[in-house]
C-alpha cells in the first residue's frame, strides 16, 4: 500500500451535486482507504511546485490561479499500484472532451482542464506528492464533513454544452451569462467567493 495524494479541485468542491457524486465513490474505500480530508487554501508556491512539469505552458498562470483562489478539499488514500490505477481508470482522462463515457470526469468534468479531481498517477508520484504536501497542511485526519447528496441541481452537461461555445467564441457574451447563471444555482456561495469561482472557471475557457 502506497500513499496518493487527491484533491477535489473548485469544481469539485463547490458545486455540490458534484461533490456528492465524487464524495460518494471516493468514500466507498473499494479498493483504497481514505486517510485523510481537509479543507486548505494552497499558497502559489505550492500549487507551482506542483504542477512544475507545465511551467511555460500558455495556461500555467489560469492553472495557478483556479488552484490557488478559493480553498481546496485535500486529501491522502493509500492503495496499492493496481488499485491506483483502478481509481484513475474510475476517474477517466484529464482533458474532458476525452474522457471514457461512463468515467467520473465524463460524468461531471465541464471542460478541458475544469477535470474535478487531482489524483496521484503511480506509488513513486504518490509519495513525492503527498510529502510535499504535508509541509503546508495535515495528511491524518479526515477532517471534512461532507454529505452525500444535495438538493442543489446537476447542470453539467448543459454547462459543458456552453463552455465549448464560449472556448469557440460563439455567441461568447450570452453563453457565458448563461453558464455563470447555471454555476450559481449549483453552489452555495456568494460575494467575492462566488466571483472567484465564476472567474477561474470561465478563465478556462478563454
Amino acid at each position: 500500500m502506497a500513499d496518493a495524494l487527491v484533491i477535489f479541485k473548485p469544481d469539485a468542491a463547490y458545486r455540490l451535486a458534484a461533490r456528492a457524486g465524487l464524495w460518494a465513490w471516493l468514500s466507498s474505500e473499494r479498493e483504497w482507504k481514505l486517510e485523510s480530508l481537509t479543507w486548505y487554501q494552497a499558497p502559489a508556491a505550492l500549487i507551482e511546485d506542483h504542477y512544475d512539469f507545465l511551467r511555460g505552458r500558455p495556461f500555467f498562470p489560469w492553472l495557478i490561479d483556479f488552484m490557488t483562489a478559493l480553498p481546496l478539499l485535500v486529501g491522502r488514500v493509500t492503495a496499492s499500484g493496481e488499485a491506483l490505477q483502478q481509481m484513475r481508470f474510475d476517474l477517466g482522462e484529464t482533458t474532458i472532451q476525452k474522457s471514457r463515457p461512463g468515467s467520473l470526469r465524463e460524468r461531471y468534468g465541464i471542460y478541458g482542464g475544469i477535470n474535478c479531481v487531482h489524483l496521484s498517477d503511480a506509488p513513486e508520484t504518490g509519495v513525492a506528492e503527498v510529502a510535499r504536501w504535508r509541509n503546508y497542511v495535515q495528511l491524518d485526519t479526515i477532517e471534512a464533513d461532507l454529505p452525500f447528496d444535495s438538493t442543489r441541481p446537476d447542470y453539467t452537461y448543459h454547462l459543458r454544452a456552453l463552455a465549448a461555445q464560449v472556448s469557440a467564441g460563439i455567441h461568447v457574451e450570452l453563453a457565458s451569462q448563461a453558464f455563470l447563471e447555471l454555476l450559481n444555482q449549483e453552489v452555495e456561495l456568494e460575494g467575492a467567493e462566488l466571483e472567484a469561482l465564476s472567474r477561474i472557471t470561465l478563465g478556462a475557457l478563454a
